[in-house]
């Protein structure tokens, strides 16, 4: 049974290892760390494995939730290195989609799937890149992590979320 309040899922993507594609996992680790996160609300790091979430959400009602925030890093040509901002399913550039986990076919068309056929709002919350490693490379450049601080604060309005 549905309770009143939206169920909300932020999902964090990227790969920890591989420079400033960290973003979403660092956002997940900071909002799950500083905020006390509703029983509607769940942050999630799902890595470079958020396909296999929306698949099931587009396939079933069971657990489907009334939102799903992305947070992952994208690299646009127009954005400065640490810029946050929000884009949707249909703005991400087609020379992209092969670069992230998030823009890899499926994932553009589930996004899509999912809020036409669902009614599942999707926002992508995206962070500009200053440089991703071709090789195992951890840790943010210092204008991504400051992209996470803003992402958590934006997140947190849009939630209404409480500092712990």
């Amino acid at each position: 049974m549905r309770t009143t309040q939206e169920v909300v899922k932020i999902f964090g993507c990227g790969n920890v290892i591989m420079g400033d594609d960290a973003y979403g996992p660092s956002v997940i680790d900071k909002i799950n760390d500083t905020f006390d996160l509703p029983d509607n609300i769940e942050a999630v790091d799902v890595g470079t494995c958020v396909r296999e979430y929306l698949f099931d959400y587009l396939l079933t009602e069971e657990g489907r939730p009334d939102r799903i925030i992305i947070l992952d890093a994208v690299d646009f040509t127009d954005k400065k290195p640490g810029e946050v901002f929000e884009i949707f399913p249909d703005q991400i550039p087609a020379k992209k989609i092969h670069d992230f986990s998030l823009h890899q076919f499926p994932t553009v068309n589930l996004l899509q799937e999912l809020e036409q056929h669902t009614g599942i709002k999707v926002q992508i919350l995206a962070a500009q890149i200053e440089f991703i490693p071709e090789e195992i490379a951890p840790g943010l450049s210092p204008a991504m992590s400051k992209a996470v601080t803003e992402a958590c604060e934006k997140v947190s309005q849009v939630l209404s979320l409480k500092v712990k």
